[in-house]
């Protein structure tokens, strides 16, 4: 069923974008090895694209909330467009240097994260409250597709044919989400996105006032000093107990998925016994588990509420990475990987929509950006304690991960926990 002409636009946007990311995700590394032997070099290009996010996360918050948010889509789509094409110009004319390569690699973590955030909050404004956990299921299996099946093997072949080419093709397609975003409607500010009345038919009591415009966190007619503006979002989160759980879940979720992740192309050499193309096949089948999952979990969510829908998924992601851990043949891996990814995509789904529900859109930008900056600083935790318990056992930090999302099942079933 249709969502409307507008979310059309926007999903075709965000998957013109995320076709991009893909050729990126493949494109960057091959030239960055290309430029210099060194690997210290080459993972300096993830270095850098992590802490960008990390840097911009809160201010771009504020920047949704106070600028109009479809221009912030456009201009961000726009910008990467440029960069990249101004990159591949540069390796075509044999000019491209690692430095230039890190400063494109900085505009795309920059703007990839306005771009992303702008495009939560403008959700709201153009579905029905109702229809929310089917337009972000949409917008999920978009980017499984593009940015994981289609996005790197096409960003391989488009290098071995020339170095240039995916920088073009990522411009291009960048250009396309530019364009495609500039026919989303403009709308007021006040009316775009307004919070959904009521609460969700699961939500614990109480969370009907999470979803009303409290007079306490209004912004003030007279703007802040920009820092405390871009942490209003932080500051409305701290009173509101479900939103914040569901951030806090979000983040130990992060630092359980990076223990398994961050080493998993080790455990596959070491563990699986696969070699490169071994491991692409496996990750290939992980994520048709997310696409199953984007497709199935609006449906599932609308029987079993949030509730158990959220605590079913990550005690799916606590079961795969314990059984992970103890296996040591491929194709039972890739099925249970394909587990794992189907609990991150409907987790992903829920928590969105739930956040795009209970937040008011005045506020949603920064809340999000709030949400985001605690899941990366649990990206870079679980790196971080992957590494170390790799170094005892490569199969430790996997099953310490299910652990983990052992935990974030429990607390999710607490927090939703009917309250006297």
């Amino acid at each position: 069923m249709s969502l409307g002409r507008p979310f059309c636009f926007l999903w075709g946007s965000n998957a013109a974008s995320n076709l991009a990311d893909g050729l990126a995700f493949v494109s960057i590394p091959l030239l960055a090895a290309t430029l210099t032997d060194d690997p210290r070099w080459i993972a300096g290009i993830s270095v850098v694209y992590a802490v960008v996010r990390l840097l911009v996360a809160v201010p771009v918050g504020a920047w949704v909330d106070q600028w109009d948010r479809r221009s912030i889509v456009v201009g961000a789509h726009l910008l990467r467009g440029v960069a990249v094409l101004a990159l591949a110009l540069a390796i075509q004319t044999g000019v491209a240097g690692l430095l230039f390569l890190y400063v494109v690699v900085a505009v795309i973590g920059t703007f990839e994260t306005a771009a992303d955030n702008a495009a939560v909050a403008l959700v709201p404004s153009l579905v029905d409250t109702r229809r929310l956990d089917t337009a972000n299921s949409r917008i999920s299996a978009a980017q499984l597709v593009a940015d994981d099946f289609a996005g790197p093997p096409l960003g391989g072949v488009l290098f071995a044919v020339a170095a240039s080419a995916p920088f073009f093709a990522m411009g291009g397609l960048w250009a396309a989400a530019g364009a495609l975003a500039l026919a989303l409607p403009r709308r007021p500010r006040d009316r775009a996105g307004a919070p959904a009345r009521g609460r969700p038919v699961d939500a614990p009591p109480g969370a009907r006032a999470v979803a009303r415009d409290r007079g306490p966190v209004d912004v003030p007619a007279r703007r802040p000093r920009a820092w405390a503006d871009a942490l209003a979002g932080a500051a409305w989160l701290r009173t509101h107990g479900l939103v914040a759980g569901l951030a806090g879940i979000g983040a130990v979720a992060s630092v359980g998925y990076m223990l398994a992740f961050s080493i998993l192309v080790v455990f596959a050499r070491d563990r699986l016994d696969l070699d490169a193309s071994g491991y692409g096949v496996v990750l290939a089948i992980s994520a048709a588990g997310g696409l199953v999952a984007s497709l199935v979990t609006p449906a599932l969510r609308a029987r079993l509420g949030y509730r158990w829908t959220i605590a079913a998924s990550l005690l799916v992601g606590a079961v795969s990475l314990g059984l992970l851990a103890v296996t040591d043949h491929p194709v039972v891996a890739a099925v249970l990987l394909a587990g794992y990814i189907a609990h991150a995509v409907a987790w992903g789904i829920c928590a969105t929509s739930l956040r795009q529900r209970l937040v008011p859109s005045r506020l949603l930008g920064r809340v999000n950006a709030a949400v985001r900056f605690l899941s990366l600083l649990g990206l870079a935790v679980g790196a971080a304690l992957g590494g170390l318990l790799a170094d005892l056992d490569v199969a430790l930090p996997v099953g310490v991960g299910g652990g983990v999302f052992l935990g974030a099942a429990v607390a999710a079933l607490a927090l939703f926990r009917p309250r006297r």
